[in-house]
């Protein structure tokens, strides 16, 4: 039986008040086995790792390839290459936010309608598929979005590889916005994002420079206070660039 399946099946009888179904299912959850890693992932595992810890150049394939105990040749084999291993980790995960994403906006959608959804609402369908993750995935997604942040900021990464897994999503949200601010002059919003999207990969890293600014004050890994703040920031911001827009036309 299928792990879903199974714990669906077996939750029911919970629901109805039964603390041993609720038992057996645990038990049942607990005992099916997980899907075996294949070599693949463990290659996007080992490498996710090490690029966000050294980065692209600082971690060798077969450093890549020791750490996740396969034979040197199998990242050409399954990959191509290097680079194309960086791209193919880039997707894997950012295949899940986007889809995430465009649900969450899609709910906002419908909540709103007929109107667009606001500012804020949109700014966190964007935020909180990461934010979430951040605060109780585990060392994979860390990993990732140690990684994100690398690569956002780099010059020789950032342009190609980010805009392949995320552009098109990414435009949608920026149409979203617009959308909740009419009459704000796409030039804004486009710098808006910017500015959003640099915040984010800045506090991804967890560079600790925080903790030292604020003498221990703000912590660089304290997701509950980066997510209380962070969306409030990234929508007043944009807002008022579109505020500021409207007046200049005027």
């Amino acid at each position: 039986m299928h792990l879903a399946v199974g714990c669906v099946l077996l939750i029911q009888p919970a629901r109805n008040g039964s603390a041993r179904a609720l038992e057996l299912w645990f038990s049942e959850c607990n005992a099916m086995p997980r899907p075996k890693r294949t070599t693949k992932d463990k290659l996007m595992d080992a490498a996710e790792k090490l690029f966000a810890r050294s980065g692209f150049h600082g971690a060798s394939v077969r450093d890549i390839t020791a750490a996740a105990g396969v034979d040197l040749a199998l990242v050409n084999y399954h990959f191509g290459s290097k680079e194309k291993l960086l791209a193919a980790i880039l997707e894997r995960r950012g295949r899940v936010l986007n889809e995430e994403r465009l649900q969450r906006l899609a709910e906002e959608r419908l909540r709103a309608a007929p109107a667009p959804p606001s500012t804020e609402a949109v700014v966190g369908a964007f935020l909180d598929p990461i934010l979430d993750r951040l605060a109780h995935a585990g060392p994979g997604w860390h990993s990732y979005f140690s990684l994100i942040a690398y690569v956002n900021n780099s010059p020789e990464w950032g342009r190609k590889l980010m805009g392949k897994t995320f552009d098109n999503v990414v435009r949608q949200f920026i149409q979203a916005v617009m959308d909740s601010l009419p009459g704000s002059a796409p030039e804004d919003i486009f710098w808006g994002y910017n500015f959003l999207t640099g915040a984010l990969t800045l506090s991804l890293a967890e560079t600790g420079r925080l903790d030292a600014l604020s003498d221990g004050r703000c912590r660089s890994d304290d997701v509950a206070a980066l997510k209380k703040r962070l969306g409030p920031y990234v929508a007043a911001g944009l807002r008022a660039l579109a505020h500021q827009g409207a007046a200049a036309e005027d």
